[in-house]
């Protein structure tokens, strides 16, 4: 019934407990998860879980806090983006949030790297699963002069685990992206993102948990894993005044259409 769209079941918190995390998965009646991969070095992991469990997919991407790893080609992920189980590319796009010493035009690298990501995305046909944290502007800006504007032959795809304002929210709107809330909508002081919550059109909406992060009330603090979607769903479903069963429904939906080649394989 739920689908969870991001999460990091190769990290080392969730990894060694495969089992248990799919049987907990089943119990909560989700039914399906989007794995996703941070790091050029982590893609066989990633990719070889989608294509052990049925329900798990991946993507295909180098996250951009992460450095002192190997640097995506255009050709590296148009690779791996050939793989079925692979249904989109990234988890790509800029964060500023750990800036230190450095300001941001030292951050060159990032834009660069988000820029190569969106390129594979738009040659590879699959969509995009966009981070941004104390960079939407330059986020918003680097998708539009990559000529990403919602019309034929964009990537499209999605802001994940969206913590940004109404401005940030309605801005990836027009430009034909999907948002996904993640367990911080069930946080106490998280209202003005619930506030955003209630304007995004239901055909937009996308769920997740961004796995073993940000554990939905009343788990927070501890562990997350897909299990938990539900608790996000149900937030989503009481600020959009419909039942849990609905926003599954319809955030599932969502997903199918987003990431199209989950229905081929």
């Amino acid at each position: 019934m739920f689908t969870d769209s991001h999460c990091h079941l190769t990290f080392p918190e969730l990894a060694s407990q495969m089992p248990a995390l799919l049987d907990a998965m089943r119990l909560a009646q989700v039914d399906r998860a989007l794995c996703i991969c941070t790091t050029l070095e982590e893609f066989d992991s990633v990719l070889g879980l989608a294509q052990q469990h049925n329900n798990i997919w991946a993507t295909a991407g180098v996250h951009p806090e992460n450095e002192g790893v190997a640097e995506p080609g255009l050709g590296d992920l148009l690779s791996m983006a050939l793989h079925p189980r692979v249904v989109g590319i990234g988890e790509t796009g800029l964060d500023y949030y750990r800036l230190a010493e450095r300001c941001v035009a030292d951050m060159a690298w990032q834009r660069d790297r988000f820029r190569t990501h969106i390129r594979a995305a738009r040659q590879s046909g699959l969509p995009l699963v966009v981070h941004t944290r104390s960079a939407s502007a330059d986020t918003l800006a680097t998708l539009r002069e990559e000529g990403e504007d919602g019309s034929a032959g964009c990537a499209g795809g999605v802001f994940h685990c969206f913590t940004e304002t109404a401005a940030v929210a309605r801005a990836a709107l027009d430009m034909g992206f999907y948002i996904s809330f993640s367990g911080i909508l069930t946080f106490k002081n998280a209202q003005d993102l619930r506030d955003v919550a209630t304007f995004v059109p239901l055909d937009r909406l996308l769920i997740e948990t961004d796995s073993p992060y940000l554990a939905p009330v009343p788990y927070r603090g501890k562990p997350n894993n897909p299990s938990y979607v539900p608790y996000v769903a149900a937030e989503l479903a009481r600020l959009r005044r419909c039942t849990v069963e609905q926003m599954a429904e319809l955030t599932s939906r969502n997903f199918e259409a987003l990431f199209k080649r989950v229905l081929l394989t």
